[in-house]
């Protein structure tokens, strides 16, 4: 067997999606990954369902094997407030800051709805570790939809380099990059009360820059600014 692998990997972390009734386990986020993953080339796929905190957990340490240049996150699970799966969006993320120096992942994009309306949190939990960015929405997504815009954000963000968050430039013009394929005034997806949600107020971005002293903040309004009308 051959023992070949990428630089780069992709961790995608999905909990069951059941978006219909008899959905066993059918909906996946994963061809669409994979297709990224040859898209961009030197990328690898590594997938594994997770259920609640503990499987969580293992499931993270199952997929953090081998030496690689840089991972991402990619966590694919149904979101409401500050729960992803039925879980506290804070310990999920505080698993992968605590793996991220050791196997070196770069950043965390969080497919569920609502988490994103938590940028402190996200901001907490990259701070004083390896984490270099924290996506995440701030609305109830529509699932087609959401999965196509992280498409393109893992595409671009797979691309940097680790020089690359040595200042906000690089990150943020990838962001806005990934994003301009998009019409930020698009409905996608609702709020608590079923309002409509356009893209442009539906996503979250936090930065956290290489170097000492360096803190975790909030660009999503530098992401936006940043799309060429």
């Amino acid at each position: 067997m051959s023992n070949r692998h990428a630089s780069r990997a992709i961790l995608v972390l999905e909990s069951p999606w059941a978006l219909y009734d008899n959905d066993a386990n059918r909906s996946s986020v994963i061809p669409f990954v994979q297709g990224v993953a040859k898209l961009t080339g030197d990328t690898d796929v590594h997938h594994a369902n997770f259920y609640d905190e503990e499987s969580f957990r293992k499931a993270l340490e199952c997929l953090c094997k081998g030496e690689l240049d840089s991972r991402i996150v990619y966590i694919a699970a149904h979101g409401l407030g500050k729960e992803i799966a039925g879980a506290p969006m804070l310990n999920l993320l505080c698993s992968v800051a605590n793996q991220s120096k050791r196997h070196k992942i770069d950043g965390v994009l969080i497919g569920s709805c609502f988490v994103g309306e938590h940028s402190t949190t996200m901001e907490v939990c990259i701070e004083e570790s390896r984490l270099r960015w924290c996506v995440g929405y701030t609305a109830a997504t529509n699932w087609l939809d959401s999965t196509l815009v992280d498409c393109k954000l893992l595409a671009k963000l797979s691309e940097l380099e680790d020089q690359d968050f040595l200042k906000s430039d690089g990150a943020v013009e990838a962001m806005s990059d990934a994003l301009s394929l998009f019409d930020p005034d698009a409905k996608i997806g609702a709020d608590y009360d079923q309002n409509p949600v356009v893209l442009r107020d539906a996503m979250s971005f936090v930065l956290q820059l290489r170097g000492q002293g360096q803190r975790a903040r909030n660009i999503t309004e530098a992401v936006w600014d940043g799309i060429v009308k």
